[in-house]
């Protein structure tokens, strides 16, 4: 199909398709912790393939700084039929987030987290804005949405100079997820893997966290190791950030928390108990996410957890 100016239509679920696939790809290589959950599970029989694994929910942070942050971010997945959600306040750590619906069901939900950059010491916005302030435009604004390819790179680009090791340090005394960014951009930070669609025995949070334990895997104790809603029903738990060797701009080498692996657990909502285990759908199920929960999750990349 052709528009008036002789263009391809783009089928927006291809794009997204792909756009998806290269955020998984790049972040598989980059998190070893997701090969190894992938292995435990096929070893153990609970997965025949990795394609089984339901993905919750991807999560991406940014700085709340002119032409970037959610409103320049969003504007990605909106473009796919992404609808923005609820909003999180996160009063210490100084962050404003939303989720995302997906288009379909298929998809996974979007968790985008702001750092109110104007909230820190004026060393460490002087600090930002040192290398943010080079970004003059929206760079969103010149991308074409539809082209998934050109998509994948701008996510995996530096959208400023690789920060000096002095000032990564800096940041990471008064703010742990600015420090995050100022060197990771828009790296994906963790992809979920859907419990309650797992096979019985390993279908709550409680039994496949004692499975990932058995397998030595080290998961983010913050609030403890499962973070629960206020109604019980979002049940949450995360590795621990992979430590990568990052190379810095005056020549530095130093280890840096990169992403993680998160586990979720949605249980059926009251209303819909009574249904048969082959009627439930995503629909049936406890949506959204909880600050609470949020807030113990982002410290997977924290040297108090890291640290340990």
């Amino acid at each position: 199909m052709l528009t008036p100016s002789n263009k391809p239509v783009q089928d927006p679920t291809m794009t997204l398709d792909a756009v998806l696939g290269g955020l998984m790809r790049r972040y598989s290589e980059r998190v070893p912790d997701v090969q190894g959950v992938f292995d435990a599970m096929l070893d153990e029989g609970i997965i025949q393939s990795p394609d089984e694994i339901e993905n919750d929910h991807i999560a991406f942070r940014t700085m709340g700084v002119p032409h970037l942050g959610i409103a320049s971010f969003e504007k990605i997945f909106l473009h796919y039929g992404y609808e923005r959600r609820d909003e999180y306040n996160f009063v210490e750590k100084k962050l404003t987030a939303y989720w995302y619906a997906p288009p379909a069901p298929n998809y996974p939900r979007i968790f985008a987290s702001e750092l109110r950059v104007d909230e820190l010491s004026e060393q460490a916005q002087r600090i930002i804005h040192r290398y943010t302030d080079t970004v003059t435009s929206d760079p969103v604004d010149a991308l074409d949405l539809d082209d998934a390819q050109a998509v994948d790179q701008f996510l995996h680009q530096p959208l400023w100079e690789t920060p000096t090791l002095t000032d990564y340090q800096t940041l990471l005394t008064e703010s742990e997820y600015a420090a995050w960014v100022i060197y990771n951009r828009y790296y994906l930070n963790h992809f979920t893997i859907s419990v309650h669609n797992l096979k019985p025995g390993y279908n709550t949070i409680d039994a496949f966290v004692a499975f990932l334990t058995g397998r030595g895997l080290r998961l983010n104790s913050a609030g403890g190791t499962i973070k629960v809603s206020p109604d019980g029903d979002l049940r949450q738990a995360s590795t621990v950030a992979q430590m990568i060797d990052a190379e810095f701009a005056d020549g530095a080498t130093f280890r840096i928390a990169g992403s993680y692996v998160e586990f979720a657990e949605r249980r059926i909502l009251p209303q819909f108990r009574n249904l048969p285990a082959d009627q439930i759908t995503r629909q049936h199920r406890r949506e959204g996410f909880e600050t609470g929960n949020a807030d113990k999750i982002f410290e997977s990349t924290f040297t108090s957890q890291t640290g340990k």
